[in-house]
């Protein structure tokens, strides 16, 4: 482990003392490459069975989302936890008060959302120091993440708790990129873009798939990409996730402070020793979940608006909500009457593949 953290620091020095421009840009490509590959060999021993991630942090995964609660010390994650949650966990003003994983539930908008208050994560958390590599690997099972940061200390513990997160391959409100990446068995790098390159070009695409051992691919750019998006997508680990900054005990800091960090995009100013705004971030949470709420209706009873199917927004089909319910419902279903958004009329009759909304009614008529 001693070495490969060698490796890794060497590395980042190198990439830290070369200047970025055109002509080293073949050079920083191949150094990514390398750090990529040092970086996944750490993560190895955490994600394989027998390496045991520690105490307390293979909780089990429950409700409709999972929420996880990161950030240094000490900055009132378990305060914050306990005011949403009803959930005990241990506060104090020393640091390091939590030190295994705390979950939660959160019952909004019908939704049963699981918080978990993972221990205060250290700079160099990514590298192994602390419990920081069982943080945030369970931090990569979260459907949102909350970094929550103290108002009374600068925000460079912002970009600290980003750097951390970036290294294990978590990519925090971005998308993936727009790119194709295509082995093949023979005919080399074939490179082709749709827009102007200003950070890639063959030399360097060749370079870093070098690095990975691979000699003949397609690779398809339709925007304007970087060297670490190519890395991503050959990595293929990468994990892209909503991020919510909350920004604790804004009680202690003036209007005039609270109006600078209110310029922070993705960002929800809170006390949650006095709970203001709490309200405000579960709202934005939800939003950020972006979660559909169904509801089922029996054949010849009222629709059911008490205990709502909960789908994500991105698998919401008829079949998507039969599996939801029972595996064995997809294969009985004959069809499916719909009322809400989704249909022109109240109600249509729809196959498995039609695309449901919000708070649309489902009623499912299975084969006699």
């Amino acid at each position: 482990m001693a070495t490969v953290m060698q490796k890794i620091k060497d590395i980042e020095d190198e990439m830290s003392k070369t200047q970025k421009n055109k002509a080293t840009a073949h050079h920083l490509g191949l150094l990514k490459a390398k750090l990529a590959k040092l970086r996944r060999e750490l993560l190895t021993p955490t994600t394989k069975g027998g390496g045991g991630a520690g105490e307390g942090f293979d909780v089990t995964k429950s409700g409709d989302a999972r929420v996880g609660l990161v950030g240094f010390p000490s900055v009132g994650k378990s305060t914050l936890l306990n005011k949403l949650t009803g959930t005990f966990s241990e506060v104090a003003s020393y640091e390091f008060t939590t030190l295994t994983c705390i979950p939660g539930v959160i019952m909004y908008k019908g939704a049963k959302v699981q918080l978990l208050d993972l221990p205060g994560i250290i700079e160099g958390a990514k590298d192994g120091k602390g419990r920081g590599r069982q943080v945030i690997s369970t931090a990569r099972t979260c459907n949102v993440i909350l970094i929550v940061l103290d108002a009374i200390k600068p925000i460079t513990h912002k970009r600290l708790i980003e750097k951390e997160l970036e290294g294990f391959g978590i990519r925090l409100n971005k998308t993936p990129p727009n790119m194709t990446f295509r082995r093949k068995e023979k005919g080399g790098i074939n490179f082709t873009s749709t827009v102007a390159n200003t950070h890639l070009d063959l030399d360097t695409v060749k370079a870093i798939c070098s690095e990975y051992r691979i000699h003949n691919a397609d690779v398809s750019l339709r925007f304007d990409a970087t060297a670490d998006d190519l890395i991503d997508v050959i990595e293929g680990s990468r994990i892209y996730m909503p991020c919510i900054y909350v920004v604790n005990k804004i009680d202690q800091i003036t209007v005039e402070e609270l109006d600078i960090l209110d310029k922070l995009p993705h960002y929800c100013p809170i006390s949650a020793h006095l709970e203001w705004n709490l309200d405000g971030l579960l709202e934005m949470v939800w939003e950020y979940l972006d979660l559909c709420r169904l509801y089922t209706k029996p054949k010849g009873l009222n629709p059911d608006y008490e205990d709502p199917v909960i789908l994500s927004s991105k698998r919401k089909t008829v079949e998507d909500f039969c599996n939801q319910i029972h595996k064995d419902m997809a294969k009985q279903f004959k069809y499916a009457l719909v009322w809400g958004s989704s249909v022109k009329h109240k109600p249509q009759r729809v196959g498995k593949e039609h695309e449901l909304e919000d708070e649309d009614v489902v009623q499912i008529i299975k084969k006699i």
